[in-house]
Order: C-alpha cells, then structure tokens, then sequence
C-alpha cells in the first residue's frame, strides 16, 4: 500500500501566486492592445511588425506558470510511503496540572507566575520525545484541558489558550486536580507514569497531601513546583486587558497571595517525588524533567507509513525544461512562419 504526502506543505501556500500572475499577464496585455490602437489602424500597425506574434507570448506564459508550479512541488517534496511497519517507542506518561486561580497572576515572578509557567511547559513539551502528556487545569475545580497524548503541537497548542478566566469557579483544589490526574492516566500499571503540578500551593479546597499518599500508593509519582515567593505579591486586577487595581479583601485592604511551600513540600513527600521553587532565573522544569529520565519507561506501539521515498527531482527537473523552452522561445515569429504567411496570403 502507497501513501502520498508532502514533506513540507507550507511551501504549497505559494500556488496561490499563479492566479496573480496571469492576471497580471491579462492586465498588460489588454494595456499593450490599447497602445496599439492609439497608434493607427490594426491591421495597418500589423503589418508595420509583421515579425511581432501574437501567440507566443501566451505560449511563454503559460510555460512559466508550468515551471513555478513544478518548482513550488519540488521544493513541498512530495514523497511516497511504500511500507507500513510499527514503531516501537519507549517512554513516560506525564501529567502536568497547572493552577489557574486569581492568584496566579502575581507577578513576584516575572512576567507574572502563570505566564512563566506556560513558559516552562512550553520548553518541557519541546524536550519531550518518545513520551506522551496530558494537561490539567484547575481552581475552584479541576478539568482535563488535554487527555494524554503523543501529539506535542496539540498539546502547545491547548497550553497557549489557558487562563485564569478559564475556570469560573475559584479556589486552589490541588487535591481534586491529583485525584482527576489519577483518572485521567491511561493503562493500570503506573511505575512510569509522573504527575507535576505547578502551583503557589494556596490550598483552601481539600487534603491534597492525602491525595497524594494515595497516588502514590498506585504508583504515581507526585512532583511539585511553587510558583511565587514566600514574602508574597499582591493580585493584579484587570479590565479589558488593562491592570487597574489589586484585588482587596472586604475590608478594602490589599491581597497578598504567598507561596505556601510547606504544603507543596508535603505533597512532593507523600508522592516520592521532589519540590523545585520557581523564581525568574530558574522555572523548575528542568530539574523535574531529569528525575523523569530517571524513571522505568514503557513501551507504546504507534503504526505509521515509513521509508518515504523523495519526488522533488522530478518536479524541479520539469520545472528547469520548462524554464529553459520559455527562454529559447522568441516573442518573434519564425522565419518559416513568416514565409508560410506571405504564401497563404498570396505575396
């Protein structure tokens, strides 16, 4: 069984110049008519350039659009799978649970802890190979943003449409977010799966260390990372897109969200896993992502086309002919053409 794909697709987007490219040739060819009216009759300006053709330009024109079109092929690659094989991969299964409350939005650390986590993640997903992840997100609640996969893009993807906003209900539950990581992790042997949670650790929702032992229990690795300093920050406040206060208690004074790495470190604890405290120099992934490689992986079996086979040569090959009869090819009629015309006419 064969199967066709383009090793670069992006380049097809240039196609879509060949449109603008005749019509520019129409455009110019409809100006050139009129310039030619200008000077005198037709038939009378024809036989002054008796040696000027008509079609030819048409002719190169389209031998143009020919070679641009092989060439942009060419360089998309197109490639032919001619087997289809498993791919045996090894590697972890991590969960990533990111806090999502109001106080996320401190900005002890810069440009705000949230934002630097999403930073974090982002590089963590660009290091990751043979691994699958999932996120979750979670306040007041918790909720599988994107279920465990090998899909890295996706999963970017998902990680750029996160925010505070994102869950209406607010709160820390690190407990439920733990319990819904367990749900969430797919097959039952779990000595290679991780679960990190990134978090300031604010917890006011449920026992999240109690939650933790019994992950562990299963198998789960727990490892967390705090976010924010303990001297704390207050909560920014924001209106269309624009800070305009701090968020105030009901007494009018200030918030000041701290991270509590006590609890963070009691979590860490009961999961067998460790706790890493963020800050602006360091985001705390990569020390995570080495105790990760350290752990017992397992094999997935992914089927996918293999042994593609590149096609560029031929397009481009095409293309270089096509450029070089456009070039040869004269604007002017041939002599013999022109000799033919004289006898047909009579002359």
């Amino acid at each position: 069984m064969n199967i066709f794909r383009f090793a670069h697709p992006e380049y097809l987007y240039a196609l879509a110049v060949i449109p603008v490219i005749i019509l520019l040739f129409i455009v110019m060819r409809i100006m050139k008519r009129k310039a030619w009216k200008k000077l005198g009759d037709s038939n009378l300006v024809t036989k002054l350039a008796p040696s000027v053709s008509r079609g030819k330009p048409v002719m190169k024109m389209i031998l143009f659009c020919l070679a641009y079109g092989l060439l942009v092929l060419g360089l998309a690659n197109p490639q032919i799978g001619t087997k289809l094989e498993e791919v045996k991969r090894e590697g972890v299964d991590v969960i990533i649970a990111l806090d999502v409350s109001n106080s996320m939005k401190a900005q002890d650390i810069r440009p705000d802890r949230l934002e630097r986590a999403k930073q974090a993640i982002s590089r963590f997903i660009d290091k990751l190979e043979n691994d699958r992840i999932g996120l979750i997100i979670f306040a007041g609640q918790a909720y599988v943003q994107l279920p465990i996969t090998t899909d890295f893009n996706a999963a970017k993807l998902f990680l750029s449409t996160i925010d505070t906003d994102i869950i209406p209900t607010q709160g820390t539950a690190i407990g439920s977010a733990i319990d819904l990581a367990m749900r969430s992790f797919v097959g039952e042997e779990n000595k290679h799966k991780a679960l990190v949670i990134i978090t300031d650790g604010e917890n006011h929702e449920d026992d999240a260390v109690e939650s933790a032992k019994k992950a562990n229990e299963q198998g789960v690795i727990i490892h967390t990372i705090g976010m924010g300093s303990p001297d704390g920050a207050p909560i920014p406040v924001y209106h269309n897109g624009v800070q305009v206060d701090f968020m105030k208690d009901q007494d009018g004074n200030t918030v000041i969200t701290k991270l509590d790495q006590t609890v963070l470190e009691k979590i860490a604890g009961e999961g067998k896993g460790i706790f890493v405290r963020a800050s602006s120099g360091d985001d705390g992934l990569e020390t995570i992502m080495k105790e990760i490689s350290k752990m017992d992986k397992k094999t997935f079996g992914t089927k996918q086309f293999s042994n593609y086979e590149d096609r560029f040569q031929y397009f481009l090959g095409g293309a270089l002919f096509l450029l070089i009869a456009e070039f040869i090819i004269s604007n002017r009629k041939s002599k013999w053409m022109m000799k033919l015309n004289r006898v047909m006419s009579g002359k």
